[in-house]
């Protein structure tokens, strides 16, 4: 294959869409599409619909989730707290358990 052959040559103005923000523009591209819209130049276009453009994407919007580390921290500690409580009970209860046995064996003999 040469050189020449290597880029497709079905370029052509496409107009993408991204519906959920309410944005288009209009680009060159390959894309393939059945449908077409008339775009602001008065021209019909191909038209290709997004899902997601950097009109809608948290990193080109700047509108990115904020995490709530200190409820997370909180939970962490929370969970450490009961698994150190299960701990103590469970030891508590071997203790217990093993006075008993002791007990018992002293009254037997």
């Amino acid at each position: 294959m040469s050189k020449k052959e290597l880029h497709p040559k079905d370029y052509r103005d496409v107009v993408f869409m991204d519906e959920a923000a309410n944005f288009s523009f209009l680009t060159k591209s390959t894309a393939k599409s059945e449908e077409t819209i008339k775009w602001k130049d008065g021209n019909e276009y191909p038209l290709v619909k997004v899902q997601i453009s950097s009109k809608s994407h948290p990193f080109f919007t700047g509108e990115e989730k904020i995490i709530d580390t200190e409820g997370r921290v909180d939970r962490f500690k929370a969970r450490a707290a009961k698994a150190e409580a299960l701990k103590k009970a469970l030891e508590n209860k071997a203790l217990k358990a093993k006075k008993e046995a002791e007990k018992k064996s002293k009254a037997d003999k």
